[in-house]
């Protein structure tokens, strides 16, 4: 195993972000020196010749707690289980599939949930959980969450349980397999992903989209805006 670095002037983070989750959906590292930023992931190859190689120390596969901190969105405490949890937590455990609650599309996206009365959804692209357990614990249901990686759909199911949550996790491709109906869909995927899913036949009358980069848009409303990431409600 190898951990492999992206260094980039911190204006082009946001961007660097993207192609990094692209290469490393598990999950990666942040650590910002003055006007640069460095962006890390663990493999055994390179995904990309673009990237630096540098050799793993004891306890790598430990190491990545140190940057899954919880934090506070809105209501919602999220984080992991080894941090203590406040009233109202999501507790998230992402093991190998994306999705710590910290990252700013997903902070965006929980700000637009509390704004909404809670009903049924769908969580498309669920990764670990984090969405649909906090829409859960919103009071939000039925809730139903699929993923094309059975990493997330395993996450999602230790998740919900350690939450105490009622949903139902599958594997499925949201942009091509059938879906249940549900008056909303909560995705937070790249813009490159929203937009087919937006064009399905199947659409419900709202769609809590995230994913976006500040200075993209869905031709949605209302819009929330964490760490130069967005979330937008695209209505029909």
């Amino acid at each position: 195993m190898n951990r492999y670095t992206l260094r980039v002037p911190a204006a082009d983070a946001e961007l660097a972000m993207l192609r990094m989750l692209e290469w490393f959906p598990g999950g990666i590292e942040e650590q910002r020196d003055g006007d640069q930023v460095e962006l890390s992931g663990f493999a055994e190859q390179a995904p990309d010749p673009s990237l630096s190689e540098s050799a793993v120390v004891d306890g790598w596969a430990d190491a990545w707690r140190d940057f899954h901190r919880p934090v506070q969105a809105g209501r919602l405490w999220v984080g992991p289980p080894w941090s203590q949890p406040e009233p109202i937590a999501v507790v998230i455990d992402p093991g190998r599939a994306f999705g710590t609650g910290a990252h700013g599309s997903t902070r965006a996206a929980l700000a637009l949930l509390q704004e909404l009365e809670p009903g049924p959804a769908l969580d498309l692209g669920c990764g670990s959980g984090v969405l649909s357990i906090a829409a859960a614990k919103l009071g939000f249901g039925p809730l139903q969450a699929f993923d094309i990686d059975p990493l997330a759909v395993q996450a999602t199911h230790i998740n919900a349980a350690r939450n105490d949550v009622e949903l139902s996790a599958e594997r499925r491709d949201v942009l091509a397999d059938p879906l249940p109906p549900a008056p909303l869909w909560l995705a937070n995927l790249e813009l490159h992903l929203l937009e087919p899913l937006l064009r399905r036949p199947d659409r419900p009358p709202l769609v809590l989209a995230s994913g976006l980069l500040e200075r993209q848009t869905l031709g949605g409303g209302q819009r929330a805006v964490v760490d130069g990431w967005a979330a937008e409600l695209v209505e029909r």
